[in-house]
Parts: C-alpha cells; sequence; structure tokens
C-alpha cells in the first residue's frame, strides 16, 4: 500500500507488510482467524455477532469468485493462499461508511471562525498552502464540506492557497468521493447558497444527482491509507485534521496509538477534529481542548 500526499511528491512503500502490527494470531475457527486478520491489520474489532454483517457484505465477493458460503470463503482465504490477494476487498467490505455533508457542524463553524484563519497567518508569507487532511473521507462529504468552508472564506476575506488530502482504507468509496456525484437526498445539510455555488446539477440520465464544481475538484485529492500503518507519506506539519467517529471501532491501544501518530503530523497550533464520543481519547499533553472534540496542538 501507498499513497502519494498532495503536500509533497514522495511515496511511502510498503511492499511485504513490514509496516503493519504482523500477521493475524492464529484461532480456532475460520471467521476468528478472520477477525484477527482484520484487527492487526486496520484496527477494525469485529466480534462474532458481526458474522451475519460480514457474511451479506461480502455476499457480492463470494459470488464473483463461485463461492457459496463464508466458510468456504475463508478457507479460500486461509488454506488456499489467496489473503493477500483478497485484502482490498475484505478491507471494503468490513469498513462503515456513514457520513454528511457538514456532519457535527460546530466544527465546521470553527473551521471557518477559527482554525483556518489561525492557518492562513502561520502561513502568510511562506508561499506554503494551507493543509488540511480528512483522514477517513468516506464517499467525500467531509472533504467536500472542508473545502466549500476555504473557498467561502477565501471569497469573504481575500484569496489563499490551500489543499485538501482526503484518505480511506476502502477503495469503493474513495471512487465515489472522487466522481464528488450525490443524490439530492444527500444534499439536505447544505445552504441553498452553497448548494447553488459549489454544485452543478445533473441533466437527462443525471436528473437528481449533483456533482461538485470543477474549482473544489482541483483543490482536493484522494487517496487510500490504512491508519493502522507506522508509516505516512504526508507531511508533519498539517494544520487541520479531521479524524472523526473512526476512533470507536479501534482499541484503547490502538486509539491512542493513532492519536500520538496523527499528532507527528499537525503543525504546531494546528486543529485536530475528533468525533463527538471520541474526545476522552486525545490525553496527549501537547493537545490542548477548545472545545467540543476540538484540539489545538501546544508547542
Amino acid at each position: 500500500m501507498s499513497i502519494l500526499s498532495p503536500f509533497r511528491a514522495d511515496e511511502a512503500e510498503d511492499p511485504d507488510g513490514s509496516a503493519r502490527r504482523g500477521a493475524p494470531r492464529r484461532a480456532g475457527s475460520g471467521f476468528a482467524r478472520f477477525a484477527a486478520f482484520v484487527e492487526a491489520e486496520i484496527g477494525v474489532r469485529l466480534s462474532e455477532k458481526k458474522r451475519t454483517m460480514v457474511d451479506g457484505r461480502l455476499r457480492r465477493r463470494m459470488s464473483q469468485l463461485g463461492i457459496s458460503d463464508l466458510d468456504s470463503y475463508f478457507r479460500h482465504l486461509f488454506e488456499d493462499g489467496a489473503l493477500d490477494e483478497e485484502r482490498t476487498a475484505i478491507f471494503d467490505a468490513v469498513t462503515t461508511n456513514k457520513t454528511d455533508f457538514f456532519r457535527e457542524s460546530a466544527h465546521f463553524d470553527h473551521l471557518m471562525d477559527v482554525a483556518a484563519p489561525a492557518a492562513i497567518a502561520r502561513r502568510s508569507g511562506t508561499g506554503q498552502p494551507v493543509k488540511v487532511w480528512s483522514a477517513a473521507a468516506s464517499t467525500g462529504p467531509e472533504a467536500w464540506s472542508i473545502a466549500m468552508c476555504l473557498a467561502s472564506l477565501a471569497d469573504r476575506d481575500g484569496a489563499f492557497n490551500w489543499a485538501i488530502l482526503a484518505t480511506d482504507i476502502n477503495t469503493e468509496v474513495l471512487a465515489i468521493a472522487r466522481r464528488a456525484i450525490y443524490p439530492e437526498s444527500m444534499l439536505g445539510p447544505l445552504r441553498p447558497e452553497d448548494r447553488q455555488r459549489w454544485l452543478m446539477q445533473g441533466h437527462g440520465d443525471h436528473r437528481g444527482s449533483w456533482r461538485i464544481v470543477p474549482e473544489l475538484r482541483r483543490r482536493v485529492r484522494f487517496g487510500q491509507l490504512n491508519l493502522m500503518d507506522l508509516d505516512f507519506s504526508i507531511d508533519t506539519d498539517i494544520d487541520v485534521v479531521f479524524l472523526r467517529n473512526v476512533l470507536i471501532y479501534f482499541s484503547a491501544e490502538d486509539q491512542t496509538r493513532l492519536i500520538d501518530h496523527i499528532s507527528c503530523h499537525l503543525a504546531v497550533g494546528g486543529t485536530l477534529y475528533l468525533g463527538h464520543s471520541e474526545s476522552m481519547v486525545a490525553h496527549r499533553s501537547d493537545l490542548r481542548q477548545v472545545g467540543p472534540a476540538t484540539f489545538v496542538k501546544a508547542e
């Protein structure tokens, strides 16, 4: 797995998986081995209660392979040696992708009023863009909401350079995010003026769909990233990080580890947004809470 950062041009290569936490422990049942593999690779914990969910989400993939049931699929993975080639399909199946435009709207108000202006001031005279990372981008509404905020701020207060990196482990949702086409039913949180300014209405076969305008699409780069990897090819002076509603799927140990890692990529004075149920995770001494699930990296 590798990802190219929009903030610099190098890549992190991990061809043999050595940067991950290691192979899954052996367990008695196929599902237990599968769950151990998923947790070791991407941090998501799957109890036996999730078996039906996993079965449903992998049903299309099993059909493509001519496999009739989940236990046969597990044998395909662990006995037939197909685990590596099925890695992407597995990660796409087990990750949760609920997202909305301007979800937890207080964070976007803070971005517009506090975090982005502070970042603009830090970048003034440096020739560097304001850098924002949507670390669990899903199908893209969070990244596009950020883009609308930054572009609106530039319209209001004067132009400045900015760039957004949006990452996710799930390749299927990233494909949707890159297309930037959304149904009318997803646009409820948008103000009428934002819809008019930042989206184009579909016609003909695309009636009922809307697409993000090219002006914003040029500013956002999407890439696959596993948050459990030990090396991100991402700058260490990012101004704003959105890491929301992800940590709840990880163990306490992995939550702490990820926050430590994310903090290393956050600029001094930069802002970290977590999900509102995740605030207690960010207990590093250099992260000062300044609002609901909102933290600033201290010197």
